[in-house]
C-alpha cells in the first residue's frame, strides 16, 4: 500500500476539507490544520487558491505522484474540449478509482491495494496496475475468492455513499461496468473541486 494511506486524514487537516465525506474524518471535530500553528488564518493568493485546488483534486486520488498527475494534465490538455473536464474523467477512468466507485473498497487506498495484489479483472484478465485506464463498457471484477473479503463486503454494503451513474454494478457478482466517461458534474466529490484552477496552476 502507498506510503500515504496511514496519514491520509493529515491531507484532510491539511487542506481543512473533509476530502473524502468519511464520517471517521478528524475535521469533523477540529476544522483547522495540524500542529501549533494549523489554527493561523492568511490571505492566500491567486497562485495559493490554484494550488489548494491542484492539491485537494490530487490528494483526493491518494495514491498519485505529482508526475502522474502531472502526465493526466497533459494528457487533458492534448485531447479536444475542455481541459478540466478531461481531466477529471481521466482520473476516474483509473482502474483504483474505479473500484473505489464500485464500492468494492471502502477507501481509494484500499482500492489500490486490491488492484496491485491482483484481485482485479478487467474483461476477464487480471490487471494489477493502478493506473490502468479503463474504457467504455469495460468489464470490471473481482476474483471469485475475493469477493467474500471482509473489507470488500463492508464496503459493497455500506450507505456512506452511492455508485454514480455512469458506472453499473452487481454486488452479489462483484461485477461492473464502466457505461461512460463523466463529466466534473457527474462525479460524486464530496467537496467542490475545481478543475479549472488546476488547469490555470499548470499553464502558469
Amino acid at each position: 500500500m502507498t506510503k500515504r494511506a496511514p496519514s491520509k486524514y493529515k491531507i484532510n487537516r491539511r487542506l481543512g476539507v473533509n476530502l473524502w465525506g468519511r464520517a471517521k474524518s478528524p475535521l469533523n471535530k477540529r476544522e483547522y490544520g495540524p500542529g501549533q500553528h494549523g489554527q493561523r488564518r492568511r490571505k492566500p493568493t491567486e497562485y495559493g487558491i490554484q494550488l489548494h485546488a491542484k492539491q485537494k483534486l490530487k490528494g483526493y486520488y491518494g495514491n498519485i505522484t505529482e508526475r502522474q498527475f502531472r502526465r493526466a494534465y497533459e494528457e487533458a490538455n492534448r485531447r479536444r474540449g475542455d481541459t478540466g473536464q478531461n481531466l477529471v474523467e481521466l482520473l476516474e477512468r483509473r482502474l483504483d478509482a474505479v473500484v473505489y466507485r464500485l464500492k468494492f473498497a471502502p477507501t481509494v487506498f484500499a482500492a489500490r491495494q486490491l488492484v496491485s495484489h491482483g484481485h482485479v479483472k478487467v474483461n476477464g484478465k487480471r490487471v494489477n496496475i493502478s493506473s490502468y485506464l479503463v474504457k467504455d463498457n469495460d468489464t470490471i471484477e473481482l476474483k471469485p475468492k475475493s469477493r467474500e473479503m471482509g473489507i470488500v463486503l463492508e464496503a459493497a454494503g455500506s450507505a456512506e455513499r452511492q455508485v454514480p451513474d455512469y458506472l453499473s454494478v452487481d454486488h452479489k457478482a462483484m461485477k461492473g461496468t464502466f457505461v461512460r466517461g463523466p463529466k466534473l458534474s457527474d462525479v460524486p466529490y464530496p467537496v467542490q473541486m475545481e478543475p479549472n484552477l488546476v488547469v490555470e496552476f499548470y499553464s502558469r
